[in-house]
């Protein structure tokens, strides 16, 4: 006999979990998460743990907005610390077209109530005095940005999930998803079935796999990200904000004794490959010496690798699958998943408990890929 769910999330991600702490929240508890490894395995526990609200797309702020709040509190929601940071988040501009993309920006975070500065190349560097701002054309500074610990946050979220009902499933593959009744699921698994009328695709990079599964095809690409985590060193202080120079899609940020850095490969290609390329290690070595030279007299002690799963603007998809009944998609969050994961969360809940999300997401829908004009990310790293 098949078990039972009135929700069914696959992935026990960040988002996945956040989506299930969230419904239980709000009054639905029977809910089971499918992972087919461990809580955190995929791309949460390999990624920067980046919050920023700097964002070009009005929804995008407002998701930002909403979990930023959420972090400030997440003990207190949880039980769990989260280890945020507020040490502020700093994006460079080296053109003038990225300029005036983010002074652009600037105006709309402004307009919807974000505290965000503008900075002349010296200001960036008086907030990062070991900075080279030789090639800056200016920045811009939010204070309240900043960053929090990945695995303290999704298993504050599965521990709180569980503490109201929630089930979750380990080592428990997801194999198939079929429509069984015009209002219900049978999903297959390594473990056994499912039976469900609520569906939640959170598979973060294994969201397409899992989408041809429920007969959709989804615009979703996996490809690797490199983290390197440099050898301790006292030149740049705790507190200093996190640094991303938006045109290399480069960044840095303190972690423990050192720095934790990593770059935009433009040539990666699409896959699921999450060994380190240590080939690559030069290319950014290189740049991370030329924006911060102190780094040329320190060593790496380790390298990384996770999976980024981008669409083709940089913007999640999330919502109801139009004409397929109880199939919901959360997913293709091109980066800013762990980031967004509290609001994502809630707006979730919201939508499959049938009430009007608190936030607009319908630029984010899943059906707005047939239309001619979409929205893009201007913010992507």
């Amino acid at each position: 006999m098949d078990r039972t769910a009135q929700v069914i999330i696959v992935g026990a991600g960040v988002v996945g979990c956040s989506i299930a702490y969230h419904l239980a929240k709000m009054g639905c508890p029977d809910v089971t998460v499918l992972e087919k490894n461990y809580t955190g395995s995929g791309s949460t526990e390999n990624c920067a743990g980046g919050i920023r609200q700097q964002f070009s797309l009005e929804t995008n702020i407002r998701l930002s907005i909403e979990s930023v709040r959420f972090f400030e509190r997440f003990e207190e929601e949880t039980g769990r610390p989260a280890d945020f940071r507020q040490n502020g988040y700093i994006m460079a501009a080296t053109t003038e077209e990225e300029l005036q993309t983010l002074q652009q920006n600037v105006n709309l975070q402004r307009k919807l109530g974000l505290e965000v500065h503008l900075l002349s190349p010296e200001e960036t560097g008086q907030l990062i005095p070991r900075l080279n701002i030789r090639d800056i054309k200016g920045a811009t500074y939010c204070p309240t940005d900043g960053y929090a610990d990945p695995y303290s946050v999704v298993q504050g979220f599965a521990a709180a999930a569980r503490k109201l009902g929630v089930r979750i499933h380990e080592e428990t593959e997801v194999t198939g998803v079929k429509a069984i009744t015009s209002q219900g699921q049978k999903v297959l698994t390594s473990q056994g079935d499912f039976a469900t009328p609520v569906v939640v695709n959170a598979a973060g990079p294994y969201a397409g796999r899992v989408g041809k599964m429920m007969g959709l095809e989804i615009p979703v690409r996996p490809s690797r990200r490199h983290i390197f985590v440099t050898a301790p060193f006292n030149e740049i202080s705790q507190d200093s904000p996190m640094f991303v120079d938006f045109h290399r899609g480069f960044w840095f940020r303190r972690e423990g004794k050192g720095l934790i850095f990593g770059m935009r490969n433009p040539d990666e290609p699409e896959g699921f490959d999450t060994s380190i390329d240590w080939s690559f290690l030069p290319t950014v070595a290189e740049v991370a010496a030329q924006r911060l030279p102190l780094l040329e007299n320190v060593g790496i002690m380790r390298g990384q690798a996770g999976l980024h799963a981008d669409t083709p603007e940089a913007n999640a998809i999330i919502g109801k699958v139009p004409g397929k009944e109880g199939l919901y998609l959360a997913c293709g969050f091109s980066g800013h998943g762990f980031m967004h994961s509290p609001a994502v969360g809630r707006v979730m809940a919201e939508l499959v408990l049938g009430f009007e999300p608190s936030i607009d997401i319908s630029p984010l829908a899943p059906d707005r890929f047939k239309r001619p004009a979409r929205q893009k990310e201007k913010c992507f790293i």
